[in-house]
């Protein structure tokens, strides 16, 4: 069996084309997503050197300096130091996408019913997967969560009992086996724990441990408009709580 680096040599290395742009340093990225996207590139790979990728673009060392930290701010690579150092890709992760809505909240961008909006539409896209999918092992997990949370809010632990109280919803993005989804549902989660711990302080949902109980019935019995009800109930209370506290 062919270890990770003897796979990468087997496959055809990348070659870049000299740039010729007013912005090199978007056009330097642009080629290397471009390589990501037809397969020349995957995770784990390392980029040539510093020199050879200046040269290989026909650019200057501090325009290729530029691309590569923009790259690592989107989370497309990682750079690091030393005789181990180097460019390489990485493994998909959710970061950039939580990156990028946080600042569009903040910004103004996407208001906070816009936000509550998408995440009720995808989470009861979720729901019905979670009942065509989900294992009791899966079902194990969330129990699991409902009653962590009820034991945190029992001894008013809130900033553990917050994070719970997300991770139902990480939890149940799983149950789908895909991992787009999950991304997708860790990014708004994440958003709305940092839109909490400024806006909402101790202040908690009545009735959310039974609330969740209920939906882990329905998730069982595989009725997921009945599991997609009572969760959309949930996020609008969730909704209202946040935009009182926050006027």
């Amino acid at each position: 069996m062919l270890s990770d680096e003897d796979a990468i040599e087997t496959r055809e290395r990348p070659q870049f084309n000299q740039v010729r742009t007013a912005r090199i340093f978007e056009e330097i990225c642009g080629r290397i997503r471009d390589q990501l996207a037809s397969g020349a590139l995957k995770p784990g790979d390392k980029l040539p050197a510093e020199r050879e990728l200046a040269r290989q673009f026909g650019v200057g060392r501090n325009a290729l300096r530029e691309a590569l930290r923009s790259l690592e701010n989107a989370g497309v690579i990682s750079l690091g130091k030393g005789a181990k150092g180097g460019a390489f890709i990485r493994e998909g992760t959710p970061g950039a996408i939580t990156v990028a809505l946080t600042d569009l909240v903040h910004l103004g961008s996407v208001s906070m019913e816009e936000l509550t909006e998408a995440r009720i539409f995808i989470l009861e896209f979720v729901v019905h997967l979670a009942c065509q999918r989900a294992t009791d092992d899966d079902f194990e997990l969330l129990e699991r969560n409902i009653d962590y949370t009820e034991e945190l809010t029992r001894k008013r632990l809130f900033d553990e009992r917050m994070e719970a109280t997300a991770e139902f919803y990480n939890l149940l993005a799983r149950t789908t086996g895909n991992r787009l989804i999950a991304m997708i549902i860790d990014s708004l989660t994440d958003i709305l724990r940092s839109f909490m711990k400024s806006h909402a302080g101790n202040r908690t949902l009545d009735g959310l441990i039974e609330s969740r109980r209920r939906v882990l019935r329905h998730l069982r019995a595989r009725h997921p408009d009945a599991a997609a009800r009572e969760l959309t109930q949930q996020l609008t209370s969730l909704h209202h709580l946040l935009t009182a506290t926050s006027e």
